[in-house]
């Protein structure tokens, strides 16, 4: 009984809040979200300071690459805030039925790799990440240009849950829950159909390899490359990020798949490669990032690290 009301109270709040949000002017929204982020980043300690240690420890690395353009740890740390509460603002608009303005404004570029991949007529598998405002990469192309099933987790509040997969639905976007995703993905493909695949998270060893990202081991999923191998559906790598106030979607060329004839190396060379894409959008847009979240669980801690942890217990 109890669980209940708190799921009532819980989607009562969610719409409230959003409502709300979505009253604000245009010329509002996105001071909005960043005074939000700012107040998230006070408040939430335990993610604010899983967000420092992981910029903290990528940080010799960062700094070594041409175009890195500077900032501390903190700095990083509390931009990334602010960029998630933009994000926040702008879905709670979008979810309220005022956001198209937002949708239309996207800009897309390099199209056609997705079109070229989609001809092959074995679907298309968009490799992204949790960059920009991630979810209106997949809102605005299923909205403007064709369906795309995101891979999701089911909600613990089955009220919240179906709220934001009928949300989903409206813009062309499908849902594919964890549990099963593997078989329905390769149905959808089947169906020449998009999925949208998150691929910076961190994975049970596994099921994954463990590759260099951002100058340290990261355990990292394979499931992408075997699903390409056994499908053939082509893989497509794709990012959002702000650029001054406008959103960009990049779409970049079909990731071809390694091709040696042990099919363990060839899944360890596919995460390697598939984390340089994400390695390099986190050169250029630091703060856009998701560094909130243990993306280094279970891997052993790089030299340079480990250094740098000592050195900061003396």
């Amino acid at each position: 009984m109890l669980k209940r009301i708190r799921w009532y109270l819980e989607i009562a709040f969610v719409v409230a809040v959003s409502f709300a949000v979505a009253l604000l002017p245009n010329r509002a929204l996105l001071p909005v979200g960043r005074s939000l982020g700012r107040i998230f980043f006070l408040l939430l300690k335990r993610r604010r300071e899983i967000a420092i240690d992981n910029i903290r420890g990528s940080l010799s690395f960062l700094e070594s690459q041409p175009g890195w353009q500077g900032g501390t740890p903190r700095q990083i740390a509390r931009e990334t805030f602010e960029n998630l509460g933009c994000c926040l603002v702008e879905l709670c608009r979008i979810y309220q039925g005022r956001g198209r303005d937002l949708i239309d404004a996207v800009e897309f570029r390099g199209l056609e790799h997705y079109e070229a991949a989609a001809a092959k007529g074995k679907g298309v598998a968009f490799l992204t990440a949790h960059c920009g405002n991630w979810e209106l990469l997949a809102l605005s192309f299923g909205a403007r240009y064709h369906d795309v099933s995101v891979i999701a987790r089911r909600q613990d509040n089955p009220h919240l849950n179906r709220m934001t997969e009928r949300i989903r639905r409206a813009f062309g976007n499908g849902v594919i829950y964890r549990e099963g995703a593997l078989r329905a993905m390769f149905a959808a493909f089947k169906r020449r159909e998009i999925v949208g695949l998150l691929i910076d998270q961190a994975v049970h060893p596994s099921v994954g390899a463990l590759v260099d990202f951002l100058g340290r081991p990261a355990w990292t999923t394979k499931l992408p490359a075997l699903i390409a191998r056994k499908s053939g559906t082509p893989m497509i790598p794709a990012f959002i990020h702000r650029e001054g106030g406008k959103q960009i979607v990049t779409v970049y060329p079909e990731y071809q798949v390694a091709a040696h004839e042990d099919e363990e190396l060839c899944a360890v060379e596919d995460a390697r490669a598939m984390a340089r894409y994400l390695q390099d959008y986190v050169i250029q847009h630091p703060a856009q990032w998701y560094w909130v979240h243990k993306r280094w669980k279970n891997a052993p801690v790089a030299p340079a690290a480990a250094g740098e942890s000592a050195a900061a217990g003396e």
